[in-house]
């Protein structure tokens, strides 16, 4: 049997009011400008960019990201309005948050380590945010899109209790596990 490989990713996945408020955000870009894309994963800040991993070790990926969960404390986190990389990509800001960049720094450390995976340029040179609008944004409209966002308030913060495993499952991004940072998992299903 050919083993079958999966697109997982890991991240801040907010829950309640934080992730409506965005996902409130992401529909009115869709239904002003039918910018769509972000919607096909809830809104969350990136603490790992996609990666392949064999679907039959699954259980394995969840249980190592549990151990490296366990040594891990709750921290703090702010989002703060709204920014831009270029013309390709809207997102709501992150305050700077020292905890945020040491925990993303032992997370890519732990996952060349003991995952096995590639460290990238973004694992280096890491910028947290909440991405509202990318792919589909055009060019030539993005002043229009961007003077709409800027009107806007995100003004929002939660302690982080836990970070999360996305899959791809039929050309969207789903949670399926949760790991407390204190080192207990949940599964999402």
């Amino acid at each position: 049997m050919a083993k079958s490989i999966g697109k997982y990713f890991i991240a801040i996945v907010p829950e309640g009011e934080i992730q409506q408020k965005a996902t409130d955000l992401k529909l009115m870009l869709k239904e002003d400008f039918n910018l769509k894309y972000a919607l096909k994963s809830p809104a969350h800040v990136t603490l790992k960019m996609p990666f392949n991993w064999n679907e039959a070790k699954e259980s394995k990926l969840i249980d190592l990201l549990t151990g490296f969960c366990q040594d891990q404390q709750p921290f703090q986190l702010k989002f703060s309005g709204f920014d831009k990389f270029g013309k390709r990509v809207i997102f709501i800001k992150i305050k700077e948050n020292p905890t945020l960049s040491s925990f993303q720094i032992g997370l890519s450390k732990f996952c060349k380590t003991n995952l096995n995976l590639v460290e990238e340029l973004v694992d280096r040179a890491y910028h947290p945010h909440m991405t509202l609008a990318f792919k589909d944004l055009k060019e030539i409209r993005f002043a229009e899109y961007w003077d709409f966002i800027k009107k806007q308030k995100f003004e929002a913060e939660q302690v982080v209790q836990d970070i999360a495993l996305l899959k791809r499952i039929e050309g969207r991004w789903v949670v399926v596990s949760r790991f407390q940072l204190n080192g207990k998992h949940s599964s999402a299903t």
